[in-house]
């Protein structure tokens, strides 16, 4: 690595960066997440497989998809990004990602539950040092007035990821089998993780905007900054209510649609890709651009937590119609809405934080967030739901994981609306330190 943060900013005072640099940056970095994400939902297409080779129950497949990845994920995110924010991001990035790839590969060799569950561990680890590291480069290639904008753009890996995961993990799970996915999706990472290393550059962590950045503090200083500020406190809030409900279904959809609709692997991962990758797209990218001009419409940023809250509270009644659906046509058509909503919030509380954060705890505001959403999300949402599909298997039969992904989604969805309205209130008093 090259140094600390303050020495790399001395180095690089006359650091600039094209647009049509930034543009590539931030084009490798939707790159990386896509990897991430296609990595991480795969699992999510291959339950349904895995669960029949080696006699799964639902709750075991919740801690394999959640619990597996999600603790480790959370926990391991906090250290990483305190080393993002005193040391060279894109070595740390493409390192994870080498990591966490080839250990998706690695997921063939599964014996059963135990070693799967140590493969799902291991790419859990990697993954802990990719978001992190991304988000904090962006916020310093982009000025504050187009961050939202930005970081929505980067969150694009999501749908994105969610296209490729489901679209491509389906049909290889159909055709070659479960085994043969894992490699075929988890070896290209290994490939990018060169490029991201030879030609990713490093900027000064002001440089966006305009003034050299201090050391960064200390994490327990940084925590505690975090832990004194009401809406640094609900904003994560937030993310991990919506979390919570959001990985259950985005790990639990493909078994609902084949379970009630009688699906094909393919046909499930098919009709998923579109509607995340349409209207999870679409919401990303207006998500950001819409919160930035209502912001500058009105010159009040809380607008970056009320706007998110609006988007959550409108997405319940597709959330109803997804769950409640009686064809296939309908739940794909809620799944639009949903997914549209649903995304849309990314890029305007990225954003916030990382405005509130400032330039010397980016990446530890980052992985604050996450490591709070993640413990919630991937520890207990797809747990949540396989419990209540067990529990109420023998009353409901097929559609008990129909009405446990109904109750999940819907409840953390209406508490995440809840933390940012919190967080929006808390606003007025808390001024960007950036």
């Amino acid at each position: 690595m090259d140094g600390s943060a303050r020495e790399i900013g001395a180095r690089e005072r006359t650091w600039h960066a094209s647009p049509a640099y930034r543009a590539y940056v931030l084009a490798l970095l939707v790159a990386v997440g896509i990897v991430a994400w296609v990595d991480r939902n795969l699992f999510a297409v291959l339950l349904p497989s895995i669960k029949v080779e080696f006699a799964l129950s639902d709750t075991t497949l919740g801690l394999l998809g959640g619990v597996a990845f999600g603790v480790f994920y959370a926990t391991l995110g906090l250290p990483v990004a305190w080393l993002a924010d005193r040391y060279e991001r894109r070595t740390l990035l493409a390192g994870a990602l080498a990591l966490w790839s080839a250990f998706t590969a690695a997921s063939s060799l599964a014996t059963g539950a135990l070693s799967l569950f140590v493969t799902r561990v291991a790419v859990g680890i990697g993954e802990a040092g990719g978001s992190p590291p991304s988000v904090s480069l962006v916020a310093d290639y982009f000025p504050r007035e187009r961050r939202a904008f930005a970081l929505g753009m980067l969150y694009l890996y999501i749908p994105c990821g969610f296209v490729v995961g489901y679209l491509a993990g389906g049909w290889l799970a159909e055709h070659v089998g479960w085994r043969a996915a894992c490699v075929v999706l988890g070896l290209p990472g290994v490939a990018l993780a060169v490029a991201v290393r030879l030609t990713l550059r490093e900027p000064p962590r002001e440089n966006a905007d305009g003034r050299l950045g201090a050391a960064a503090p200390a994490l327990l200083d940084t925590l505690r900054f975090f832990l004194s500020r009401p809406a640094l406190r609900h904003i994560p809030l937030g993310g991990a209510a919506h979390g919570a409900g959001a990985f259950a279904a985005a790990i639990w959809l493909p078994a609902y649609f084949m379970r009630t609709f009688e699906m094909s692997s393919s046909t499930a991962g098919a009709w998923l890709a579109v509607a995340y990758g349409l209207g999870g797209g679409l919401g990303v990218f207006s998500g950001g651009w819409l919160a930035d001009r209502i912001v500058r419409r009105f010159g009040d940023e809380r607008w970056y937590a009320l706007w998110p809250s609006a988007l959550l509270v409108a997405s319940v009644p597709a959330t109803l119609a997804l769950f409640l659906a009686a064809s296939s046509g309908l739940a794909v058509a809620a799944l639009l809405a949903w997914a549209f909503l649903g995304h849309a919030f990314l890029g305007p509380v990225a954003a916030l934080l990382q405005n509130l954060a400032g330039p010397t705890r980016r990446a530890v505001a980052a992985a604050f967030y996450l490591f709070l959403v993640n413990l919630v999300s991937m520890g207990l949402g797809p747990l949540a739901v396989g419990f209540l599909s067990d529990t109420f298997a023998a009353q409901l039969g097929a559609d008990a994981l129909r009405y446990a992904l109904l109750a999940i989604v819907t409840a953390t969805t209406l508490l995440a609306a809840f933390h940012f309205l919190l967080a929006a209130r808390a606003l007025p008093g808390e001024r960007p330190v950036d």
